[in-house]
């Protein structure tokens, strides 16, 4: 009887963290979810889905989303906030299918010794078929090549981060183990895995880091920046096993275990941050406080593409229409803008404390409903009060988020917020503000 249930309960979460598979695909406004047939190589069998938003630059940065075991691209999709964002920052988005399984439904293969090879075929080969395929297709940046996904899918972040350092500048892994943390097929299920199985696999850093660097040993171009998202009540891929991938990704960077920072970027999500000498975020953790085996759940994907940098005023957009009966493609280049806000900030300061002054004004053409304005708090100084909203964390990268009688800012029209801060000398105010993911002028 536990048997079954233990099945049964696998099967229920695998369809969740897989992104809904059985749920069809929500109707975009003008961009469609496509599939691609014949992408190139694909040694694992996968099927290929791509999301092209009609305003992009000319070479767009491309993301590889991935869905957890069970699921499917199209269902991870429907069930994620890729597709929104690269709407909005106008990058396309990569939805692999997955087509092998392992005892539990269809995963992306991260147990087999093709995969664990590069270029030695299964669904590692198969990605990157999909990527040259967006290169060559829609002009992609080989430059700005990511990868993120979920469960499963978090899993082969990290493994396609490890195989191919080359081809992707940065990933984020929810719910992932550490690259090589699987022996083979038989050790893939989650129960009796020596890998996820028993609270999770335990080695020192430096075998971790010896399993990304032996894929490779002559290898000593730029490793990709990794971002690593687990739930502190996740039983099926133990919580534990977020601290075995920063043990590896730490060591493949030469990084100590130490953060170099810590705060709580949003109420429950408490970030560890592991940076180089010259303050580059290598590696970031976040312990998600409650949250079982169900991410990423809302504006963790957002969080995602700002680590990749893809947050920020775009290139010039070019904006494609294709009819069905004849085939037309028009193309509209426009020039990006400064962004659809503007903050202004004046501080007073005293002694041991200041109170900072900021207007926030909606230079876009459309009303704003409900934001969130973050900044960084320069070093020394720490919130203790504040007028017109909330703030949080009270130091470091801080979220201002709206009241609820100043929620809307009509286009063109603006609202004042502020707070009362202590300092040790550093009476600055911050360099830059992001409202609701759109970076703003000064």
């Amino acid at each position: 009887m536990k048997t079954r249930t233990s099945v049964l309960l696998l099967a229920v979460v695998s369809l969740i963290v897989g992104g809904l598979a059985l749920t069809s695909p929500a109707p975009a406004v003008a961009a469609s979810l496509a599939e691609v047939t014949d992408f190139g190589a694909n040694p694992g069998g996968m099927r290929m889905h791509v999301y092209v938003p009609d305003a992009r630059p000319a070479n767009p940065a491309i993301v590889v989303a991935m869905h957890g075991c069970g699921g499917s691209g199209p269902g991870f999709y429907s069930g994620s906030e890729f597709a929104s964002l690269a709407d909005r920052y106008g990058f396309v988005v990569v939805y692999p299918s997955a087509q092998q399984e392992a005892g539990f439904g269809k995963c992306f293969d991260t147990w087999s010794a093709a995969a664990k090879r590069r270029g030695g075929g299964s669904d590692p080969v198969s990605i990157v078929s999909m990527v040259t395929y967006v290169e060559q297709r829609y002009g992609g940046d080989p430059n700005r090549v990511f990868a993120t996904g979920s469960s499963s899918g978090g899993m082969m972040t990290d493994h396609m981060l490890a195989l191919y350092p080359d081809v992707f500048k940065a990933g984020a892994a929810f719910m992932g183990v550490p690259f090589d943390c699987f022996a083979n097929a038989a050790d893939y299920p989650p129960g009796s895995s020596r890998c996820t199985g028993n609270g999770g696999a335990n080695r020192t850093p430096q075998q971790w880091g010896d399993a990304v660097r032996q894929v490779n040993p002559g290898y000593t171009g730029t490793r990709p920046r990794v971002q690593l998202w687990h739930g502190t009540n996740d039983t099926l891929v133990p919580y534990s096993l977020l601290q075995e991938s920063i043990e590896q990704w730490t060591d493949v960077f030469g990084l100590g275990q130490t953060p170099t920072s810590t705060d709580t970027p949003q109420p429950g999500w408490n970030r560890r941050r592991y940076a180089d000498a010259s303050g580059t975020t290598q590696v970031e953790a976040y312990s998600v406080q409650g949250a079982g085996h169900t991410l990423p759940s809302t504006g963790m994907a957002a969080q995602a593409i700002a680590f990749f940098g893809l947050d920020g005023p775009g290139n010039p957009t070019t904006t494609t229409t294709t009819t069905t009966t004849t085939t037309t493609t028009t193309t509209t280049t426009t020039q990006p803008g400064t962004g659809a806000c503007r903050v202004s900030s004046k501080v007073n300061a005293w002694n041991t404390g200041l109170t900072e002054s900021i207007t926030i004004t909606n230079t876009g053409t459309a009303a704003i409903s409900g934001w969130s304005l973050v900044f960084p708090l320069p070093s020394g100084q720490t919130i203790t009060s504040g007028w017109n909203a909330t703030y949080s964390p009270t130091s470091g990268q801080v979220t201002a988020r709206n009241a609820s009688y100043n929620a809307a800012i009509p286009a063109g029209g603006s609202i004042d917020i502020g707070f009362q801060a202590s300092h040790n000398g550093t009476t600055t105010a911050p360099s830059s503000f992001t409202l609701n993911g759109s970076a703003c002028s000064t």
